[in-house]
């Protein structure tokens, strides 16, 4: 009966779908092939509905199993989110809370937020890392960090609690006197990858092989985005940066903003808080996050007003 599903299956259906084997998935929780597979057995025969096709060397997810897949995962995100909060409010508070923070969030949510964190826990050391890309992942995962803030990549990490915080506003831009800068029509794809792009580079193996919004074979790599930003404003190529850092300079001529064709001409990042499924954030950490959504909130209002005017 489907009363009778535990928290327990369902934890054993995500690792199974994540791992895409039922053995991979048995090493992950520490469970025998045998117990994942007697485990998916049950669940199915309790829901009456088939979630793995089994024909192949590896199981596959039926439709069926795909829409499932995402409310087991929203149960236990629940689940997790309610044992964070518990625990918080029976532990103490920490020693320390680091937290690694992606290049492109927001500062004014970041210092807004640690600047009240230092008034309400001034006993508490706060040790701040700044990553890029896959780097904000791999350092929580490492446990370097408690808490990560970071862009939702288009990769599968496993292991990690998310909690949206709010999206980045992206802008093409490059000097003005840049030669894609003093055109006023917009710009192929063929015209641009005639010029060098600047591109943010990961400096973890988190997302080899992948690339993200790169448009031209003609591209420097920084692992910096202040290099970034100082390489653009030199006028050494053009590239996407979050509209927060460049606006004071699109204010002032320093950049221009950049018009693409077949290209969204500002696109959104989503960024979220993150932490091990295992070592959810104790009480100084679960209230960082939560003043995070509270600026977070407030920001993307002024920045919703400044749009209306």
């Amino acid at each position: 009966m489907i009363e009778g599903v535990t928290f327990d299956q369902l934890r054993i259906f995500a690792a199974a779908a994540e791992e895409k084997s039922f053995s991979a998935a048995g090493r992950r929780l520490g469970r025998a092939q045998s117990v994942v597979s007697q485990a998916i057995a049950n669940l199915e025969e309790q829901l009456g509905v088939e979630l793995f096709r089994r024909a192949g060397r590896y199981p596959e997810l039926t439709p069926g199993g795909e829409l499932l897949l995402a409310d087991a995962k929203a149960m236990l995100g629940g689940m997790a989110l309610m044992k964070s909060r518990a625990r918080g409010m029976a532990a103490g508070i920490e020693s320390e809370l680091s937290v690694a923070v992606d290049v492109m969030f927001p500062m004014s949510v970041l210092t807004r937020t640690a600047e009240v964190f230092g008034k309400r826990f001034p006993l508490t050391p706060l040790r701040l890392y700044v990553e890029a890309l896959g780097g904000v992942a791999k350092n929580v995962l490492q446990q370097q960090s408690q808490i990560g803030i970071l862009c939702n990549l288009p990769i599968s990490i496993s292991g990690l609690m998310t909690e949206r915080l709010l999206a980045v506003e992206m802008v093409n831009v490059a000097a003005p006197s840049h030669p894609l800068a003093m055109k006023n029509a917009p710009l192929g794809e063929c015209e641009v990858a005639q010029h060098v792009q600047l591109v943010l580079t990961d400096r973890t193996e988190l997302t080899d092989g992948q690339e993200f919004s790169v448009h031209s074979r003609r591209n420097w790599r920084l692992a910096d985005l202040g290099a970034k930003h100082a390489f653009l404003l030199a006028g050494l190529g053009w590239g996407g940066m979050p509209l927060e850092m460049v606006q004071n300079d699109l204010d002032a001529g320093r950049l221009r903003e950049l018009q693409l064709q077949d290209i969204p001409a500002r696109v959104q990042i989503s960024m979220s808080a993150a932490y091990r499924q295992d070592a959810p954030p104790g009480p100084a950490g679960r209230w960082f996050i939560e003043q995070l959504k509270n600026f977070a909130v407030e920001s993307q209002g002024v920045q919703e007003l400044k749009e209306y005017a």
